[in-house]
């Protein structure tokens, strides 16, 4: 089946719908957990194993399917991922006690390590290089708009129905997202791994990437980015309720405006990168994100005190999002590239568990004044690592030929990637 060329809006939209769908089903475990456990009877000390299970094999099959998106093409790894996701958001409203929850969201945890990396990478396949930044603030502005939209409407709905409705609304937006994938999305022509994919050839591959300066300064960079997060974000709804005095109402609104911020913020700058450059922007987003993080417990003295205050602290990190993503996209060949955006995911989920972990023993044994300094330095280091150990391509204006319309193209050449432009 042949494809035209979609309009560029398109690409963009589709790649959204299946960051907004596969991201608001991650979110929407925490705040339903309680209905979850009370329905099936569910212990509290295995709820949090729900959530575990998930970003376990979201790590695993990130590394796995790396390779195969450099072997079979962005195209095939969509249409492999958002099919199972559908399946496994459609199974949960099968389950009926926790063996069977378990499995539907190891299953969900398999279909997000396949399509983890898999929107970017079709961006920078898609692309050229100087528009990148554009698409990639919009697509991973996804995540914000199931921050402000589906976690609030999937807790209605939970509410009102029962846990397991808001897993089968999201199956149906990743429907939506294969669909239209498979009708309007082709392959992009550039160049594909030419070697069989086997688990020796995929470690040495790996192996080979990490012993590069840039592609090892790359992958500490995103996992400085989600530890310092993770450390920041998981114990800041503790810390307000029992200092602060913020009700459970409150900090999801808070969370809501952090949405917000992010998708105000996220696809301007993406859009500014392609202009004047990533490094520059990461580096300052870095620097301010570390003063604010650091200033939190010394600032924050008043609920009111916090909105605006996270506000800014999001806006910070959508600042970085879209140009750091798009610079990553420029460090290996388009047939490595999928295995690159695959192993910086493992590394953040690596990253962000760490980071939990670690903030849960400073915020019991120190509290959470330490634990936001760490924070600010773990994204301080980013900043700097970036500066100073990435390369910043070029952003002169692409020649690239145009995407190729059959789905099973497979370019000859690396080098510029192909790919209409984005409009001005």
């Amino acid at each position: 089946m042949k494809i035209p060329r979609p309009h560029p809006y398109l690409v963009v939209f589709a790649l959204w719908l299946l960051v907004f769908s596969a991201s608001s089903q991650i979110m929407i475990i925490a705040p339903i957990l309680p209905l979850v456990g009370d329905e099936l009877g569910i212990r509290e000390a295995l709820l949090g194993t729900l959530v575990s299970a998930y970003s376990i094999m979201v790590g695993i099959f990130a590394v796995i399917s790396g390779p195969f998106s450099d072997r079979a093409g962005r195209r095939t790894i969509l249409l492999a991922g958002t099919g199972l996701m559908t399946v496994a958001l459609a199974a949960h409203g099968l389950v009926v006690g926790y063996g069977s929850f378990i499995l539907v969201r190891l299953l969900a945890g398999v279909a997000g390590g396949i399509l983890s990396g898999s929107a970017v990478s079709y961006i920078g396949d898609y692309f050229p290089y100087e528009r990148r930044g554009w698409a990639t603030g919009w697509v991973m502005s996804g995540a914000a708009f199931g921050q402000i939209i589906g976690i609030p409407l999937g807790v209605v709905l939970a509410g009102a129905l029962g846990f397991r409705v808001p897993f089968i609304f999201f199956a149906l937006f990743m429907a939506a997202t294969f669909v239209l994938i498979f009708l309007r999305l082709p392959q992009p022509d550039v160049e594909r791994s030419a070697e069989r994919v086997t688990l020796r050839r995929a470690v040495i591959g790996y192996r080979d990437m990490l012993l590069q300066k840039e592609i090892a300064a790359a992958a500490t960079a995103f996992f400085l980015m989600f530890l310092g997060v993770s450390l920041y974000v998981v114990y800041l709804p503790t810390w307000l309720e029992r200092e602060i005095g913020a009700t459970a109402n409150q900090i999801a609104l808070l969370f809501l405006v952090g949405g917000v911020a992010n998708v105000l913020v996220g696809p301007q700058a993406g859009r500014i990168s392609d202009r004047v450059g990533r490094k520059g922007i990461i580096l300052a987003s870095c620097i301010g994100l570390s003063v604010v993080m650091a200033l939190t417990t010394l600032v924050v003295g008043s609920v009111a005190a916090a909105f605006p205050y996270f506000f800014v602290v999001m806006a910070l990190v959508a600042l970085r999002i879209g140009p750091f993503s798009a610079l990553l996209t420029a460090l290996v060949p388009d047939n490595q590239r999928g295995s690159l955006m695959s192993l910086t995911v493992a590394l953040g989920q690596v990253g962000f568990a760490v980071g939990g972990t670690v903030a849960g023993v400073l915020y019991v044994g120190i509290g959470y004044g330490l634990t936001v300094v760490l924070a600010g330095s773990s994204v301080l280091g980013m900043g700097l690592m970036v500066w100073f150990l990435l390369p910043e391509p070029s952003l002169r204006p692409s020649t690239a030929a145009p995407v190729s319309s059959s789905p099973e193209a497979s370019g000859t050449g690396g080098g510029t990637l192909a790919g209409p432009e984005a409009p001005e």
